[in-house]
């Protein structure tokens, strides 16, 4: 029969947030455990795949310390494409792209400790390496991006004490008679064990990889899309936190999907990073999007694509046979923006959009109609000036549906398209916390003792789109205050205990 385990703080996950929150409860000194539900194999979630943590800063200044011996032209380079993301920019663009939705509290709190734990995270030993890159959508990516990051938060997590249980999935909390959470059931290769513990960080992400629970939330067709990421994130710890009284908030309708290529896999594990390239198909911003019908569905450049790309996937997923065609002429690949990824993606390239569309089964007259309209359209006293960075406000004149930046013709052979569908990365919805503390709240209007939360499993935050690197932000925001918070509160319940 397998044996209970009692640790301090017991942390739910092992994504960035999970391990993150393992850090900060280690910096207190308490004995951590780390229930993982992949094999070690396959550990580290999606955050395994990410690039970037998009955070506040008031001048390049601010990065110097987070790199690695930085170059004049590299500093150069940063000051002429963002030399400032303040406070205000970053609360801007947050409310903007969810709508003016997201939850107040938590974003002046993400905002506010952005930078903070930025350097907290530094001070680890993670650096940042500048981005300039025709897929940037920050100035800094993370050095050997979410791989690396997590890579080194294993090896901080063991060198500090920390206990990993792979193969292990939550199922249920443990409780005693006043409401406190005092551990978890888990399911574990030899049968069901126990895990006390005097505090819980729940931090296992959303139910992007539930079939199930993405029909249900997001809606029709949702069931069939692909996930960018693990398959083992399927919403087992909202589950287990709604089964007692914790608070549903914000947007279950809604999620980070993006244009990938049609061969995206049904879902992609850590061992694979590196392998197969990048599926991201993000050229949209400089190209038009068209379904099979060849009409135009959305305005491909309302704003910067690291502000649109999370909300895509929705448009796409709702055209015929949840698939879409990037149409660009070879204009675009002298813009300098054009990424490597393409030469490998599912497309094909003619010398007239006739024959394009033939090979694609695109409605042929329809595309042709749909191209000479946005040709018409294209102000002619204006010249298109792509890039990852700042809106040209050149837009079409007269069109139902506008494309409001980077409008250029496509009239000069050859003409290219790439297949994309939707692939979902994360789920919005999920428990509300104290935004100050992460503590996790009940539907009576208290927190429930003993539980903490951070990462794609606390909802309020995004709310049908986001900005890149906010994701990762929020994690290991929230992670550093719930890990803290947990272990602070198992330290004053009692001494700390060793790992048993």
């Amino acid at each position: 029969m397998a044996k209970d385990y009692t640790y301090d703080v017991l942390v739910i996950g092992a994504g960035n947030a999970a391990l993150t929150s393992a850090l900060a409860a280690l910096d207190q000194g308490v004995s951590v455990g780390i229930l993982e539900k992949a094999p070690k194999k396959e550990r580290g979630g999606n955050s395994m795949f990410t690039g970037h943590m998009r955070f506040a800063y008031d001048s390049v200044d601010q990065l110097k310390p987070l790199m690695a011996n930085p170059t004049n032209a590299e500093i150069d380079k940063i000051n002429e494409l963002l030399p400032a993301h303040t406070k205000d920019d970053l609360t801007e663009l947050i409310m903007r792209v969810t709508d003016y939705r997201s939850d107040q509290e938590m974003l002046e709190v993400h905002v506010e400790e952005s930078y903070n734990t930025i350097n907290w995270l530094a001070s680890k030993g993670h650096r940042w390496v500048p981005n300039f890159g025709p897929r940037a959508q920050f100035v800094l990516s993370m050095d050997g991006g979410g791989h690396g990051l997590q890579s080194r938060n294993f090896g901080y997590v063991e060198a500090a004490g920390g206990n990993f249980h792979y193969e292990t999935s939550a199922t249920n909390f443990l409780q005693d008679d006043t409401g406190r959470v005092t551990g978890v059931r888990a399911l574990t290769p030899d049968g069901y064990v126990n895990f006390h513990a005097k505090s819980v960080v729940l931090a296992c992400g959303g139910f992007e990889a539930n079939a199930e629970m993405r029909a249900r939330y997001l809606g029709h067709n949702w069931d069939t899309v692909h996930v960018r990421g693990v398959p083992f994130n399927t919403g087992d710890g909202i589950r287990m936190a709604l089964d007692i009284g914790a608070m549903p908030h914000g947007s279950w309708s809604t999620c980070h999907a993006s244009p990938q290529d049609y061969e995206l896999p049904k879902f992609k594990l850590p061992s694979q990073v590196g392998e197969g390239g990048h599926m991201s198909r993000y050229m949209y911003t400089f190209s038009i999007m068209v379904n099979s019908d060849g009409e135009r569905f959305v305005d491909e450049a309302s704003d910067l694509r690291s502000a649109t790309y999370a909300k895509m996937g929705r448009a796409i997923i709702q055209q015929p046979g949840g698939v879409a065609y990037q149409i660009m002429d070879a204009k675009v690949r002298r813009t300098g923006l054009f990424p490597s990824s393409y030469e490998h993606a599912s497309s094909a390239k003619a010398d007239t959009l006739e024959k394009l569309a033939e090979i694609f089964d695109i409605d042929a007259k329809r595309l042709v109609r749909t191209v000479n309209e946005f040709n018409a359209a294209v102000p002619k006293d204006q010249e298109a000036k792509p890039s990852a960075y700042a809106l040209d406000g050149v837009s079409t004149e007269g069109l139902p549906l506008p494309k409001s930046n980077f409008a250029m013709t496509i009239d000069e052979a050859p003409f290219e398209a790439y297949i994309v569908r939707a692939g979902i990365t994360f789920t919005f919805g999920g428990v509300k916390i104290e935004p100050k503390t992460g503590k996790v709240q009940h539907v009576s209007g208290r927190a429930i003792p003993g539980l903490w939360a951070a990462g794609e499993l606390v909802g309020g935050l995004f709310h049908g789109s986001y900005a890149s690197g906010s994701g990762m932000m929020a994690g290991a925001n929230w992670g550093r205050i719930s890990g803290t918070g947990a272990a602070k509160a198992a330290l004053e319940m009692a001494p700390a205990v060793a790992a048993q």
